[in-house]
């Protein structure tokens, strides 16, 4: 293995970096047009969706690439507005876990739409059958190769 990623490369990683900045800004811009709901609420309500309603606070940093303190700045925001609830772990009384209020549930089925519209929009309409393939491929081999499997 080389020091350094030859140009070709390099240049895949400008455009794939480019292109999820452009496609997390549109996704930012209509949910907060649309839903008034920033991006990052939304990364919140569908990890603990998807985790089943609740998970751990350092887990759920993790799942979302965040500093522990910016976590806790955003689940305070996102407990003010009743999306988010904060509970004690029950098989750790020390630890905290992030679950999803039923407000919060309600929030994130009526976004949902908004959502996937931009991701058909701005990223699945551009992609073919085998491109889908290719990809998902790829970015498996990526997610491996960095713990995130």
């Amino acid at each position: 293995m080389t020091a350094r990623p030859d140009p070709e490369r390099l240049a895949v990683w400008r455009s794939f970096t480019d292109a999820h900045a452009a496609i997390t800004a549109d996704l930012e811009q209509v949910l907060m047009a649309d839903r008034d709901l920033p991006l990052a609420w939304y990364e919140v309500l569908v990890e603990l969706h998807e985790a089943g309603g609740s998970m751990r606070m350092q887990s759920l940093a993790g799942r979302l690439v965040l500093h522990k303190s910016s976590l806790t700045r955003l689940i305070d925001r996102l407990e003010a507005a009743d999306l988010v609830a904060r509970v004690r772990c029950e098989d750790d009384n020390r630890g905290l876990n992030a679950e999803l209020t039923k407000e919060g549930r309600d929030v994130l089925r009526r976004a949902l739409p908004t959502y996937q519209r931009s991701v058909q929009r701005n990223f699945a309409q551009h992609l073919t059958d085998s491109d889908v393939v290719a990809l998902q491929r790829a970015l498996s081999k990526l997610m491996a190769a960095n713990g995130r499997a």
